[in-house]
């Protein structure tokens, strides 16, 4: 059963991202994956193309699109080349850092920041997670105290998606020990405030080619204009925007389980042994079967968390349960699709073996998967 989620112009935007897909990124994913780093030309070119920043307003220079249909075409086509770590890249921009600055810049800070979301000359990174804290984040250390029209910023962060290109920082600060929840306030810091410096590039399992870093905040003096929203709403603003930022990491899983599940089929329609197509034994063709009914069911369900998110009803809790789902079933697929390839699904020249490696961050960031069954379980008990 295919989805019915996309509409005419949805695929005739598909075409014009598949085209940036095979000519910007196919080309470069060994290049990338060797640096450590997406080079920003890859940005600019993408801004160039009209795939970053949809949701801008035109008043900020971008086309007001919020039709978060937009956005599951460009997830499902850097995930049909395997391209996960620009998957992230992008999602951290548009459905985390961005979402943030639509949400609680003032027009001001709309009028500095958010043009360059759209031309790709602005990477933005989200810096919640310390070394002493993940998804508790009440957790946190990094402090922020007032100083006349300024801020005293002081504080590490880890685990920084873009941690090393970003231009600007949304930091996660406590401003009020005092005040429990209402104690926390978000603030951007951009590249070049003195004692804001970068360590070093994390060495990670997966997503090589996605920059991941530390954090450093030594007495960063933060101007006033520089806190996001209101001062003490930090906590408050986190919990708004994780449906959309947990919505992002599932529709990556889901696109991520369709495009190796079209890989695997291939193969083992190809590939034989005992004088047969491998894809014709019962005891493997019934995975497949299992599989690919989960892979359409699981379709059914992200597919209505979107239309919810578009009419602005997603709740935190039905993004839980995709998120938990979605990605789960993602780390299924792929290790029956490593398992099928045999000894080609171990060598890194195939993309299910680099999608073995990129998709096992999905189950830990964005919150826990035990954290997405905590938060649904609290919330059967409510019932």
């Amino acid at each position: 059963m295919k989805s019915d989620l996309l509409e005419e112009d949805h695929e005739l935007f598909r075409d014009s991202v598949r085209a940036f897909v095979d000519r910007y990124v196919v080309p470069n994913l060994e290049k990338w994956d060797a640096d450590r780093l997406i080079d920003r030309q890859t940005w600019l070119t993408a801004g160039k193309q009209g795939l970053l920043g949809l949701a801008v307003p035109e008043e900020y220079g971008g086309p007001g699109e919020t039709d978060y249909r937009f956005r599951v075409v460009i997830q499902s086509e850097i995930a049909r080349v395997g391209a996960s770590a620009l998957q992230s890249g992008f999602s951290t921009n548009d459905d985390i850092v961005l979402n943030y600055l639509l949400r609680h810049a003032n027009d001001e800070q709309k009028r500095r920041w958010l043009p360059g979301f759209v031309t790709g000359e602005t990477i933005g990174a989200i810096a919640m997670t310390e070394p002493g804290a993940g998804s508790d984040l009440r957790g946190i250390t990094a402090t922020a105290v007032r100083d006349g029209d300024h801020w005293i910023l002081n504080g590490s962060k880890t685990f920084i998606t873009s941690g090393i290109l970003a231009d600007l920082v949304i930091v996660f600060a406590k401003t009020d020990p005092a005040a429990g929840s209402r104690g926390f306030s978000l603030f951007v810091v951009e590249e070049g405030m003195p004692g804001f410096t970068r360590g070093r590039k994390l060495d990670k399992v997966g997503l090589h080619a996605q920059d991941t870093a530390e954090l450093f905040f030594e007495d960063v003096r933060v101007p006033q204009e520089n806190l996001l929203g209101e001062e003490g709403a930090g906590f408050a603003y986190l919990m708004q925007s994780l449906p959309l930022e947990r919505l992002g990491i599932a529709i990556a899983a889901q696109t991520s389980a369709e495009a190796v599940m079209g890989w695997t089929l291939d193969y083992v329609k190809e590939r034989t042994a005992f004088g047969k197509k491998i894809g014709e034994f019962q005891g493997l063709g019934f995975t497949l079967a299992e599989l690919q009914t989960a892979v359409e069911v699981s379709r059914a369900y992200i597919d209505r968390c979107v239309r919810e998110y578009n009419k602005g009803t997603l709740s935190a809790v039905d993004a839980s349960k995709a998120k938990l789902w979605a990605t789960e079933l993602q780390g299924r697929v792929i290790d029956a699709g490593v398992q099928f390839h045999g000894g080609y699904g171990y060598m890194m020249e195939y993309p299910v073996a680099k999608a073995f490696i990129d998709a096992r961050i999905q189950r830990i960031y964005g919150g826990t998967n035990e954290i997405m069954k905590e938060i649904i379980h609290r919330d059967l008990l409510k019932s």
